[in-house]
């Protein structure tokens, strides 16, 4: 398909300007140069528009849903431009967290006490200084849950909630425990399938603020984490709807795809430290049941799973653990409105084991892929500082439900 002909002027007149304000005059004097960079960038240029730069596919079997989408979420439909020199899903994976901005975020930090005994740390950004909706007990909120090893200080947590703040809503992040900062009381941590204190924080939330509108956003194992509860509760939850960013969604597939070698190095590797390091504090909590030295040797996520937390959650082997707390085995059961963002080139969740087929099976369901972004990537400009597609995609979404969601309650 070619480039659309405003395309190709626009980029070719910046680069050509950029060029000539920019390189020195004594390599260009004769003109060979410039004409030389001047192609390679028009056939770069060529090359971004009509293979990389693509609209996402929307996969969604219910047509008022798509388009309740394409009417209040369209950047779900807009092509999406990738940050031209660092389109790659690695590079935009890496790159992220140390790109983008951190917007500044004050919290209030509430403990809650689980059955088993243990404590859940939540952050809540209550924006009471809200415009939109003065009254706090109906003032719309967003429960955010991170990804493997995040917390509330996570820069695309950060994000969401600077997006939220703009919108009047208010949020609360879901720490799992043990990660941010507070004691574990008792000798358990979190994995991606047991829903149980996912479940205590939504009832417990939905107590406080019981009139206010109330959905929820899970990134990576959030995601995962947000799927396997809607999966198991269906349409019995106070969640109105969901949105889900890079879940991994077969754990089989993702885990084969990380212990790749260059994917190991540069990813595997290093989350089984950060999941080491996540526990070593808690150590002599958790030496009443597990051999830390063990777990302490890990080298792969997949030794850390074996060792510590299929263990830890009592499943008899680690493909038990693994098939459980695979999402697209519940994707069917989901009974409330959910929107995922994938981008097919994340090595965390590869493409070919995304459940276009499955999604396609529950009205409920919509899937918007994007040929580019990583893992939590997405980034999109010259120099990608502050929103990124999936900023966009979060607060287009969330603001439809809230201020348009009876549109598609009736689904």
């Amino acid at each position: 398909r070619p480039p659309c002909a405003m395309d190709w002027q626009v980029l070719t007149r910046e680069l050509s300007l950029y060029l000539e304000s920019q390189v020195r005059v004594g390599f260009f004097g004769s003109g060979v140069g410039l004409s030389l960079v001047l192609g390679f960038g028009v056939a770069y240029a060529c090359y971004y528009l009509n293979s990389i730069a693509k609209k996402p596919q929307l996969v969604a079997s219910n047509d008022r849903f798509c388009r309740f989408l394409e009417e209040y979420c369209p950047v779900v439909t807009e092509t999406y431009y990738p940050t031209i020199w660092c389109w790659e899903g690695r590079v935009q994976t890496l790159l992220r967290p140390f790109i983008t901005s951190r917007p500044q975020v004050q919290y209030r930090n509430e403990l809650i006490k689980t059955a088993d005994g243990g404590q859940i740390s939540l952050d809540w950004f209550d924006n009471s200084e809200s415009s939109y909706y003065p009254d706090a007990s109906t003032r719309p909120t967003v429960l955010l849950l991170p990804g493997l090893t995040g917390t509330s200080k996570e820069s695309y947590i950060l994000h969401m909630i600077h997006q939220s703040e703009t919108l009047g809503y208010r949020c609360v992040v879901f720490n799992n425990r043990g990660i941010a900062g507070e004691e574990l009381l008792t000798p358990r941590t979190y994995c991606a399938a047991n829903t149980e204190d996912l479940e205590t924080v939504i009832h417990h939330v939905h107590s406080l603020h019981p009139s206010a509108p109330f959905m929820a956003a899970g990134v990576s194992m959030g995601g995962m984490l947000l799927l396997n509860y809607l999966g198991k509760t269906g349409r019995d939850t106070p969640l109105m709807a969901a949105a889900i960013f890079s879940a991994g969604w077969n754990v089989f597939e993702s885990i084969e795809s990380l212990e790749k070698p260059l994917n190991w190095l540069l990813f595997n590797y290093y989350l089984t430290t950060c999941l080491q390091s996540s526990i070593s504090r808690h150590r002599q909590m958790l030496e009443k049941l597990f051999d830390m030295d063990l777990v302490m040797k890990a080298r792969t996520i997949r030794e850390f799973d074996k060792q510590f937390t299929s263990v830890m959650f009592g499943y008899r082997s680690i493909d038990d653990y693994y098939e459980d707390a695979s999402p697209c085995r519940k994707l069917k059961s989901v009974g409330i409105p959910v929107l995922c963002l994938n981008s097919v080139d994340d090595v965390f969740s590869p493409g070919h084991a995304i459940p276009v087929e499955t999604a396609k099976q529950n009205a409920n369901v919509a899937l918007v892929l994007t040929s580019c972004g990583g893992h939590i990537g997405f980034l999109e400009g010259i120099w990608p500082r502050k929103c990124t597609y999936m900023d966009r995609v979060f607060k287009q979404f969330v603001q439809a439900v809230f201020e348009h969601g009876n549109k598609i309650f009736s689904m």
